[in-house]
């Protein structure tokens, strides 16, 4: 059994590194496509950040996830370990399509799934889930109304100023915004590893009585994500600061402040959401401000296309691994 555990806590932390590689993108496609730092520099900035994370922000998000998903009666060693791997499937072929879907919606469809297959849809936590689905679809509306705001503002402000210096301010400080965002991505997307793995202690016996995030699990989770992020996923870099629209610094500082202040607050909150609907919504809406048309709605098209079905294809992939897991008497 321990040896067991083991091996699924090690493939908790890969769908983290996973995490943070598929994400990468979301940390830093605004700081890359408007050139202040090169891609390698960009990547160790955000992991430095998503590591930092573990120490500010608490375990509120990790607790939603291990508690609000799947009852806690009904987890076991299989079920989280065919979400798991329903969810790093998902993220491997959306990565391979160059599709910036939300690897948090792939975990919490993964574990929705190989619950129902275990004991029927009463097995889910209906105010959770409620409360995930409800976010879903605010998170990138805040990023959007967010980011709209403060490109808003940030133009307002700066109405007077010579353009040249406007860029020199904002290309250092969007060393600052994307220093923040990643904070909040590392908050949100570790706590969300750390969950499940302290669900799947808990549910084995090894935490005791009462469910709680042991501080070794806190570590790990923001390393994983942070050794993703540091190797990161190039492929949607391209999508995601390049395709959706065209950015300046000052955008980029306004998409990434905005990502930041929806990430940071919803962790705060315990509500996972996903960031790379929060990311995208921002740019979004930093973009609408040059002009509608500026944004690239067809691209955004097809990423909402794969957000809608990342829930229920996660959730029938990791269907399928729990119940290939039980025929071979798992």
């Amino acid at each position: 059994m321990l040896a067991l555990v083991v091996f699924i806590v090690l493939v908790a932390l890969l769908f983290d590194f996973f995490n943070g590689f598929h994400d990468a993108a979301n940390s830093i496609a605004t700081v890359v496509s408007t050139r202040v730092l090169t891609p390698l520099q960009a990547v160790v900035w955000a992991a430095f950040f998503n590591f930092v994370a573990a120490f500010g922000f608490g375990v509120s998000v990790a607790t939603t996830v291990g508690r609000g998903v799947v009852h806690p009666e009904v987890i076991d060693q299989w079920v989280i370990l065919a979400g798991l791997l329903g969810a790093i499937a998902w993220d491997v072929i959306t990565w391979y399509w160059g599709l910036p879907t939300s690897s948090s919606h792939a975990l919490i469809g993964g574990l929705a799934g190989a619950g129902i297959t275990k004991a029927g849809f009463g097995s889910l936590v209906p105010a959770g889930l409620i409360k995930i689905g409800v976010f879903m679809v605010l998170a990138p509306l805040i990023g959007f109304g967010v980011g709209l705001l403060m490109m808003l503002l940030t133009l307002w402000t700066f109405r007077n100023a010579h353009p040249g210096r406007v860029d020199r301010l904002f290309r250092r400080l969007q060393l600052v915004s994307a220093g923040a965002y990643s904070l909040g991505h590392g908050t949100n997307d570790a706590q969300k590893t750390m969950g499940v793995i302290a669900v799947l202690l808990f549910s084995t016996g090894h935490l005791g009585p009462h469910f709680y995030v042991p501080f070794w699990v806190i570590l790990s989770a923001h390393a994983a994500i942070g050794l993703g992020t540091l190797f990161g996923g190039w492929r949607i870099v391209r999508t995601m600061g390049m395709r959706i629209t065209k950015l300046r610094p000052v955008g980029g500082f306004s998409a990434e402040t905005a990502g930041a202040i929806t990430l940071i607050g919803t962790a705060i909150g315990g509500i996972p959401v996903s960031t790379t609907h929060t990311i995208s919504g921002s740019i979004m809406g930093v973009g609408s401000i040059t002009r509608f048309s500026a944004v690239r709605w067809g691209v955004a098209g097809r990423i909402v296309v794969a957000w809608v079905f990342t829930i229920p294809a996660a959730g029938l992939v990791s269907a399928l691994t729990w119940f290939l897991l039980h025929l071979a008497g798992a």
